[in-house]
């Protein structure tokens, strides 16, 4: 059974910094590519990361991109999302997903 769960959410300043972490299981983690996404209240769910089996190449949302890094641990089955220079327009709830399989969630707020 595939499993997703991520931690690492809170509520952070503006300016802040939050590491999000996905820990998956049920599947062979090393040979699919990992993505995170977001959905802010009121929106759709939105692409905001991806990265290849080695993490060799990754894949930015604009909003994000120089901002947001996303990496992985294959010996681990983890992937994170760093998530630097935090701004109000990315709290949302963040989860992460592979194929058709998504995580919990994991509830990130950025206020003063």
């Amino acid at each position: 059974e595939v499993q997703l769960v991520e931690s690492g959410g809170g509520l952070v300043q503006p300016g802040g910094s939050l590491r999000l972490s996905c820990a998956a299981s049920g599947f062979t983690f090393s040979r699919y590519y990992m993505s995170w996404f977001r959905q802010a209240p009121g929106k759709e769910r939105e692409f905001v990361a991806r990265i290849s089996w080695t993490g060799g190449s990754t894949y930015y949302a604009i909003s994000v991109k120089g901002r947001f890094t996303i990496s992985r641990d294959n010996a681990k089955n983890t992937f994170y999302l760093q998530m630097n220079s935090l701004k109000p327009e990315d709290t949302a709830v963040y989860y992460c997903n592979v194929n058709d399989y998504w995580g919990q969630g994991t509830q990130v707020t950025v206020s003063s």
